[in-house]
């Protein structure tokens, strides 16, 4: 019954010798009732079962008694009663040796558990390091003893009792550590405080670290587009189409091995920004500005003039090729009429400066003179080709011929020796004048001959000439209307056949007139060099050119079908995936706006599409290699589709960084909700508003739309205190605003400003906004809460000492605040005083660290 009083704080009625049973009852029930009143559940306990003395029952509602009382009220760590006691014994007896707390019962049975519990928070009353583990009696008799004369804690249980039971009653020991717990309630402050400290330091330290890679990753990739644009930039030209073939094998390798990867540090560096941005604003820091020319838009920037860079070398590359091209075909075709203009000119110098007139008779010398004009007559045919030779030679000067020189020696040489032959021709000329008077003998025939030979003979050797030319075409057309030229060549031979059965004809007339008047002609025409033998030997070589000509133009005209093919193939497959990727741009766009379904559905959503944009990436990769045909083909042009490679790139690259940037800004969006604490419907409105603002679909709010938004919102920016105003339409908001004269305060909206927006780009996120609007509503950690806390374990101090922080902190996080915390030197100071106040406000900003 005394029990009963002490529970209920009641003065029981006394029972009578015949009324005993009855009231002890009575007595009993008050006290259940008393217990159940305090939220404690008796099962199957009745006042009948405890005044009969029901041991086990009686046990069994004393330990629910002691539980509830003793034992429930212990958390640590928004854990259960029970776990919550354990909890604070395996942190409280950590850093001591032989002792492993795991449970109530067997764990303390060598008594060293008690003793340590009471060792760190009275060391002055246990000497730890004389205890042995082979010794538990006297290890737990020690703690009883102290504990009952110092602590005031009842000598519940018996020392070999618990030695001597191999496993001890759980409820006892859990019981009396409770006891433990309770007399040393006032150290938990201390631990309290620690707690909140590591937490603080931790994420500090974390930072700290992800500002540290962030750095080096930067720092790696702006040092390796530096070494990359020089090369991209070198514009030293090449002699041979060899060597710049090989400098394009360069840039393909450049495009397919050695960009890619940098392509994905890119992408990861502006995550790793964006994610480190994130943490900062949760943990309430302030926003990371890496080191000078690091910035995400500084990245951003040497990124675009390593693409214009690239962009410039291939089009320079492509030029180069294209120059070295035509210098490869003009060269040649100097060569070539280079080589039959001075096989004609051969020996003839030598003609023009012989005196056969001198000696020769009137026919001899009519024929001297006649010779002599169908000379002129061919040396003014071959003029044109002379003035070839030399625009040949000066357009290779203009393109920087590598063998300029040579070609300008053989020009200079040709056109010197052209020079030379009018002077000596002109001279010859008016030596025969002077003699044709003595001389008027002629053999007209001779003559007829000499004059349609010369031309025809003329007509041969260019016929052959263009036979033999070499020609560069690109397109269907180009080869189509050299076979159209060809073919009209062909239909004039005919008519040249018949002109060449004439020459012949006259020639045979000659011989018929030598013959039959035996005239002395020695056997030669007098008037030309060119022989019936020489006019049919340059027929049949024409006739051999001809098919010749026919299957080079074949050949041309396939391989020009085959870059056709090329072009169409290409076309067709840039002109599926152009769109393909606009396409998933917008949708992508879209997602990130919409607000189907929670942010883990979003986030699986995108992660799905990331996915599927990723088994796209083999059309992408088939799509070089028909780039790579085509531009082996040396194909410049392609009027089947408007995109070229560049652009499939390009778009390619821009839409794997926005999925991954869209996946990044919802699972920051996840940390910002899990962190703050803020439920699916505060982000429905959230988002809800944010895209009802964002007129432009950009992902953005510009300040004004921002501040709208703030307000539909309920969030009132004036010179008062912050005000919740009822929802309205945002056009009848505005107009009852201005109606109402009312006037957001400037300041603080720029205060506003400078939280979302510290970067100062004008334009504010969703996630920016998320992380404001969480703030307002949300309870985080602050320099004030910290000095509090430093304050709890400076025992009150203004300033804290080593020893102090080592016994309260881990050991890591205890060396780091002693590395970094100033001297304290207030008028209260003693040696080595730390000053944790400063130290404190440096955490989050307010000052320097």
């Amino acid at each position: 019954m005394l029990l009963l009083e002490v529970i209920s704080g009641e003065r029981l009625a006394k029972p009578e010798r015949g009324k005993m049973r009855v009231h002890k009852i009575s007595n009993v029930n008050k006290a259940l009732d008393f217990i159940a009143s305090k939220g404690v559940k008796l099962v199957s306990i009745g006042a009948e079962e405890i005044v009969d003395g029901n041991v086990k029952m009686t046990l069994g509602m004393i330990w629910t008694i002691i539980l509830r009382f003793a034992i429930q009220d212990i958390s640590v760590e928004e854990t259960s009663a029970k776990e919550g006691l354990l909890l604070w014994c395996q942190r409280k007896t950590a850093p001591y040796k032989n002792v492993n707390i795991q449970n109530f019962h067997i764990s303390w049975k060598d008594g060293l558990g008690f003793c340590a519990l009471i060792h760190r928070h009275r060391p002055e009353l246990i000497d730890y390091g004389k205890l042995r583990k082979d010794d538990p009696l006297t290890n737990l008799n020690t703690a009883f003893d102290v504990a009952e004369k110092y602590l005031d804690i009842p000598k519940m249980l018996d020392a070999e009792d618990i030695i001597g039971t191999l496993r001890p009653d759980e409820k006892a020991i859990m019981t009396y550590v409770s006891c433990y717990y309770h007399a040393f309630s006032g150290a938990q402050k201390a631990e309290t405080a620690a707690n909140r400290i590591c937490k603080v330091l931790a994420v500090n330290q974390e930072n700290e670290q992800l500002m540290e890679d962030y750095e080096k990753l930067a720092s790696d990739l702006l040092e390796w587009i530096r070494r990359t644009i020089p090369w991209l930039e070198n514009r030293a030209p090449e002699n041979t189409m060899q060597a710049m073939q090989q400098k394009l094998e360069d840039f393909r390798d450049y495009r397919r091995l050695h960009k890619p990867p940098k392509v994905q540090e890119k992408c990861q560096l502006e995550i790793n920004f964006n994610t480190l941005q994130t943490k900062l604003r949760l943990s309430n820091r302030p926003a990371f500005m890496p080191s000078e020319g690091k910035m995400v838009s500084d990245i951003n920037n040497a990124w675009a003039g390593l693409e214009q860079a690239e962009k410039g070398y291939e089009e320079w590359l492509l030029n180069e090729i294209r120059r070295l091209e035509r210098l490869d075909h003009l060269a040649e075709k100097f060569r070539q009429k280079a080589s039959i203009h001075e096989s004609w000119t051969d020996g003839k110098e030598a003609m023009l400066q012989q005196k056969d007139y001198e000696t020769a008779t009137l026919s001899e010398i009519k024929a001297l003179l006649k010779k002599h004009e169908a000379f002129e007559s061919d040396l003014a045919a071959h003029q044109d080709r002379v003035e070839q030779i030399a625009a040949i030679a000066q357009e290779l000067n203009e393109l920087d011929y590598y063998d300029s020189p040579s070609v300008n020696a053989r020009c200079q040489k040709i056109c010197d020796q052209w020079d030379n032959l009018g002077a000596l021709t002109q001279k010859r000329r008016e030596a025969l004048e002077r003699t044709e008077k003595l001389l008027e003998t002629i053999d007209q025939l001779y003559l007829e001959y000499a004059k349609r030979a010369a031309p025809f003979n003329n007509w041969m050797e260019g016929a052959m000439e263009d036979l033999q030319d070499t020609f560069i075409v690109h397109t269907i057309e180009e080869i189509q209307g050299l076979t159209t030229a060809h073919e009209q060549f062909k239909a004039t031979l005919p008519d040249a056949d018949k002109e060449r059965q004439a020459i012949l004809g006259i020639h045979n007339e000659v011989s018929k007139i030598v013959q039959t008047y035996h005239v002395n002609m020695a056997g030669t025409n007098p008037y030309t060099t060119i022989t019936p033998h020489e006019i049919n030997g340059k027929w049949e070589h024409v006739r051999q050119l001809v098919p010749r000509r026919d299957q080079a133009l074949m050949e041309e005209h396939a391989r020009q079908q085959q870059n056709e093919r090329l072009r169409k193939q290409f076309g067709a497959q840039a002109n599926v995936i152009g769109p393909w990727i606009q396409t998933k741009m917008e949708e992508i766009g879209r997602i990130s706006i919409e607000m189907h379904g929670t942010l883990e559905d979003q986030l699986n959503h995108l992660r799905q599409y990331e996915k599927s944009i990723v088994n796209y990436k083999p059309k992408i990769d088939q799509l070089e290699g028909d780039h790579q045909l085509i531009q082996e083909a040396l194909i410049f042009d392609n009027k089947h589709t408007n995109y070229t490679m560049e652009h499939i790139r390009v778009g390619w690259e821009q839409l794997l960084t926005t999925i991954a940037r869209t996946i990044n800004e919802v699972e920051n969006q996840i940390l910002t909700r899990d962190a703050k604490g803020i439920s699916q419907e505060q982000m429905n409105e959230f988002r809800a508003s944010f895209n009802h603002f964002d007129r432009d679909h950009s992902g953005t709010l510009g300040p004004e739309e921002f501040k709208a938004c703030l307000i539909s919102l309920g969030y009132d920016i004036g010179n008062d205190a912050q005000k919740k105003t009822g929802m309205m339409d945002c056009e009848d908001f505005r107009a009852c605003l201005i109606s109402m004269g009312y006037n957001m305060g400037e300041a603080e909206f720029a205060r506003i400003m400078s939280i979302v927006d510290p970067n100062r780009m004008g334009v504010v996120t969703f996630q920016a906004f998320i992380d404001f609007m969480s703030r307002e509503t949300a309870d985080t950690d602050t320099a004030d809460q910290v000095m509090a806390s430093f304050k709890i374990l400076a025992g009150d101090k203004n300033y804290i000492t080593v020893d102090e922080l080592r016994r309260e902190l881990p050991p890591d996080q205890a060396e780091y605040c002693i590395a970094r915390m100033a001297p304290y030197n207030g008028r209260d100071a003693v040696p080595g005083a730390l000053d944790y106040m400063s130290f404190s406000t440096a955490l989050y900003g307010e000052s320097d660290l």
